[in-house]
């Protein structure tokens, strides 16, 4: 089973979701970024790293939202969800087509991946049950 990090990334009261580009598995549906975690590679150093790569960002990981496993025929993930925060850079897009500052009541309409809406689900009890973290402000 592959391993895969995410990162809910959040800034005054929003959260950092990702459209995947048109085509391949999940393409324009929305998730929470983030990617592979390597042999040997913790989950939260894979997520750093991903981040960077895939968004010109650097991440401050913060507390686990849990593991959330996903199967559908042959394709088989464990994903690692973490909040974090932003600490610096410049956004860019690589894998996805577009990105959005969104509040976790705003998710509903925006169809997001069958992986993701157990983490959905839990972002929404994490920011019932604690304040979401504050971060730099991502440019």
């Amino acid at each position: 089973m592959m391993k895969v990090a995410a990162a809910v990334i959040e800034y005054d009261g929003r959260i950092l979701i990702a459209r995947r580009k048109p085509g391949g598995r999940f393409g324009g549906l929305w998730e929470f970024p983030g990617g592979k975690v390597e042999a040997g590679e913790r989950p939260e150093d894979a997520l750093v790293r991903e981040i960077a790569e895939e968004l010109g960002l650097q991440i401050a990981v913060g507390v686990s939202l849990g593991v959330f496993p996903y199967r559908a025929g042959d394709f088989a993930v464990e994903l690692y969800a973490f909040r974090a925060s932003v600490l610096a850079g410049k956004v860019r897009l690589d894998d996805h087509d577009r990105l959005l500052w969104a509040r976790p009541e705003e998710f509903d309409p925006l169809g997001f991946s069958p992986a993701d809406l157990p983490i959905v689900q839990a972002v929404r009890q994490a920011a019932l049950s604690e304040p979401l973290l504050k971060g730099a402000v991502p440019s």
